[in-house]
């Protein structure tokens, strides 16, 4: 792991409570798809991001934070962000990287922010295996949260061995996809998980329950799982 500074060079409002930071660091930096970073707001308080960038975007880091007088974690992250234009950051952590080597197919399944993790996979996958099986759930509260959706519809267009499932659990009038949670929407389209690898970001509650129901209700393969969240549950 190595520590950088570094510069802030964009800061977009992409909803009322997350934004999309691009940083550039000061030296090249080495890391996988689905790793983070930790932004370090003094030695002993380090905070983690998903970086929805790839590893082969060079010139760049990709953030989206999620950030509201809700969660105060993130919003002070984001009050240095915004006021210094300067981080430093800890890179890479995390174990639950897109295993490359495979070919077995893919369920990326997002809570939220939780989309920043799915992204740089999909991302990924797409570029060096173009022919994989992939299917990207992302649920949020309300569609606005799903705030990258038309890029996802139109990588869908350009592959069509990617499915695109957003899931709104709150739908306004005029929502004309899935309704519920994302994990519901998953259980509803899978008789069977054994086949798959599953790559899952979101609250820790919601990664305990898809490890669980997955598991006894799917036949998914607890070593064919991965989530930052199974550290730590």
């Amino acid at each position: 792991m190595t520590t950088l500074s570094c510069k802030v060079t964009s800061v977009e409002a992409i909803t009322d409570t997350v934004y999309r930071v691009r940083l550039v660091p000061e030296a090249p930096v080495s890391f996988r798809a689905g790793q983070y970073l930790m932004v370090e707001m003094d030695e002993r308080d380090k905070r983690p991001f998903s970086m929805a960038s790839t590893p082969l975007e060079k010139d760049f880091i990709e953030l989206h934070i999620g950030a509201s007088e809700i969660n105060l974690y993130a919003m002070a992250v984001m009050d240095r962000i915004l006021k210094d234009r300067v981080v430093n950051v800890d890179i890479p952590h995390g174990e639950a990287w897109l295993r490359e080597e495979g070919d077995r197919p893919l369920v990326l399944i997002a809570g939220g922010t939780g989309f920043s993790y799915t992204r740089s996979i999909l991302m990924m996958a797409l570029a060096q295996q173009p022919n994989r099986e992939i299917a990207i759930y992302w649920g949020g509260r309300e569609s606005k949260y799903l705030y990258d959706l038309a890029e996802l519809e139109a990588l869908q267009e350009k592959h069509p061995q990617l499915k695109v499932i957003p899931v709104v659990e709150q739908p306004e009038e005029g929502w004309n996809g899935r309704t519920g949670t994302v994990l519901s929407a998953v259980l509803q389209d899978y008789g069977s998980l054994a086949e798959y690898d599953i790559y899952i970001a979101g609250r820790f509650e919601m990664a305990k329950i898809a490890r669980e129901r997955f598991c006894a209700e799917r036949e998914a393969k607890v070593e064919h799982m991965f989530g930052d969240a199974f550290a730590f549950i």
